[in-house]
């Protein structure tokens, strides 16, 4: 499953990121990488809104359709 796909108010686990280095290194650098749980506030349209770590921040679409997740 994809970011992109998760409704508001779920929480979900990283799997994986398809990107290149620049991708996986700004998603890391705000606590977005495999391993970490993050919570989906806002659903499209628009960018996702998603909160980690205590903290919340904007997600494009397409950004967010390179990030696999689990329940």
């Amino acid at each position: 499953m994809r970011l992109v796909d998760v409704k508001e108010g779920e929480k979900v686990k990283i799997l994986h990121i398809r990107g290149g280095c620049g991708l996986k290194n700004r998603l890391a650098s705000i606590g977005i990488y495999p391993g970490a749980e993050v919570k989906v506030i806002k659903s499209p349209p628009g960018p996702l809104i998603v909160e980690t770590a205590g903290s919340r921040f904007a997600l494009g679409r397409g950004m967010a359709a390179r990030i696999e997740v689990e329940k």
